[in-house]
């Protein structure tokens, strides 16, 4: 909107007013989280009641999201197939959160015989990148979105399978979380591959002949635990309750189970892992930790928190050979892998502020992707309360490299109501999207640009002087009159919601000469 400078005589001088700017509240991002069973077991047991857990943990970003079952079976010709039962919740393309959460479940295939955890997760990568798979997602796939693998036993290797299968397809993997990894001869291998940003990993060796143990990873946050008494009374399942504790924070805490009192809640975090709020699902997306921190919450030489980030590419904890190359990487997707705003918190609507995005995409360096970077008043880009959409091209990487890209996005004034937004970046490369939203909120505040009286609308009626004054949404608009010139006083203040407000003032013929102006209120 083109707002007149000035108008004389019965016209409008403008003035800008001065704003105070706000605060701005952190944010945790949410994706879909798929969460898997090891070998002989199933989701009923304790999956459910842990991912049950995940709208409760203090950095869940709203108040409702969706639940999923994607179940691996073998068909009477043989084929292994996918199929997604819906759960509860509230639908993804309706959620504030966005998150997804999905329980991943082949336990007609886990025991001896059944498949390799490599034949599982061909198949479920398959599923998270199918459009049909999921009908309540109208014809997008799960794999749009950040993605957090968490498998326990030989489930560590099906999610680590799938991390590896869908990088094939040039897909990056948020995370990685192994609970006591333990394959079976056939199985793929324990390793984290390069497309995976964080790595985490949480392991006994205090089971027995009888009870397995797992193993350190490499590239991984490597958090042994030592002391493991209590709980199921073996120390293969209870890494996946100590897990459980760290979403569910309450003492006793319960998957059901099994269940986690005050004894366990003092032995088996340490004093740095806070009774288990600063450990396990606290470095997920939705958690909100640091995952660049060099806390060793094991002890000194026990593993750095930091270890798990990916350093083949300087992304911000430096570079080191802590990930395995991808034996193949088509580069179909386009990947967002960090992104973040680069300067204030709070903006005046109409002003720029400044994202930084790492990506990767395209099976070579030619060519270019779409960018769309836009604010949203949640969680969930498909709800349709997006606004202040920014387009650009930007250039393809390959799969060999990771751009880093510094960029000015304008907020629309008369667009963007005043308000606490989420920032989103959407990648489009042909037919496939990816979205990840920056780590915290953004202030938009009203916008700072002067009102204006329309001088087109002046007219005088029976007495009464009525115009149009033109702002913007959430500006608070104080018209003044004067005799003088010198002289002012306030006849009426408005706040506005959208951008123009029809003044009338009925002293109009009270003075031989009236003067306008339109200011912010102070």
């Amino acid at each position: 909107m083109r707002l007149p400078a000035q108008l004389f005589h019965r016209l409008a001088f403008l003035v800008p007013g001065l704003l105070t700017l706000g605060t701005v509240a952190p944010l945790s991002a949410s994706g879909v989280t798929i969460i898997t069973h090891g070998f002989n077991s199933n989701v009923t047991d304790w999956i459910i009641p842990l991912a049950g857990e995940v709208i409760d943990h203090p950095g869940f970003p709203g108040t409702n999201y969706c639940c999923y079952q994607i179940s691996i079976t073998k068909n009477g010709s043989g084929q292994y197939i996918a199929a997604s039962t819906f759960l509860g919740g509230t639908p993804p393309l309706l959620s504030d959160s966005g998150e997804i959460v999905v329980k991943l479940d082949w336990s007609t295939l886990s025991g001896f015989g059944g498949a390799s955890t490599t034949t599982v997760a061909q198949s479920a990568a398959n599923a998270l990148m199918a459009t049909n798979l999921i009908p309540e997602l109208g014809g997008r796939s799960l794999a749009e979105m950040p993605l957090h693998l968490v498998g326990h036993s030989r489930g560590s290797t099906v999610v680590m399978e799938m991390a590896r299968l869908l990088g094939a397809q040039g897909i990056w993997i948020d995370q990685v979380t192994t609970l006591d990894p333990v394959p079976l001869s056939g199985d793929g291998p324990v390793t984290n591959w390069v497309n995976v940003l964080y790595a985490d990993n949480y392991w006994q060796t205090i089971g027995g002949f009888l009870v397995p143990t797992g193993q350190s990873v490499s590239g991984a946050y490597n958090r042994k635990l030592p002391s493991l008494n209590g709980g199921y009374s073996s120390p293969h399942s209870d890494v996946h309750l100590w897990y459980h504790g760290t979403i569910e924070l309450t003492t006793p805490a319960s998957d059901t189970g099994a269940t986690i009192y005050a004894t366990e809640r003092s032995a088996w975090w340490t004093a740095d892992e806070m009774a288990g709020a600063e450990a396990g699902f606290r470095y997920s997306l939705i958690g909100g930790g640091n995952r660049l921190s060099n806390l060793e919450p094991g002890g000194a030489g026990n593993g750095r928190i930091s270890d798990g980030f990916n350093k083949a590419w300087d992304l911000g904890a430096g570079l080191a050979a802590n990930r395995s190359s991808l034996p193949a990487n088509a580069g179909l997707w386009p990947n967002a892998i960090l992104f973040k705003r680069a300067n204030t918190n709070t903006v005046p609507a109409g002003q720029t502020f400044d994202v930084v995005l790492h990506h990767q995409a395209g099976p070579n360096a030619a060519g270019q992707i779409g960018l769309e970077v836009f604010l949203d008043a949640d969680l969930n880009p498909y709800n349709g309360n997006e606004i202040g959409s920014n387009q650009w091209m930007i250039s393809r990487t390959g799969p060999a490299a990771v751009a880093a890209n510094t960029l000015g996005v304008v907020t629309a004034a008369a667009t963007v109501p005043p308000g606490s937004y989420a920032v989103c970046a959407r990648l489009t490369d042909g037919s496939r999207t990816r979205h990840l939203y920056a780590p915290q909120m953004l202030t938009i505040t009203p916008s700072l640009q002067p009102p204006a009286i329309d001088a087109a609308s002046l007219a005088l009626s029976g007495g009464v002087m009525r115009f149009n004054v033109l702002a913007f949404p959430g500006q608070q608009v104080t018209v003044m009159v004067s005799g003088n010139l010198v002289s002012w006083l306030p006849l009426q203040t408005q706040t506005f919601s959208g951008t123009v407000w029809t003044f009338e003032d009925a002293g109009a013929d009270s003075a031989t000469r009236r003067f306008y102006k339109a200011v912010l209120a102070p």
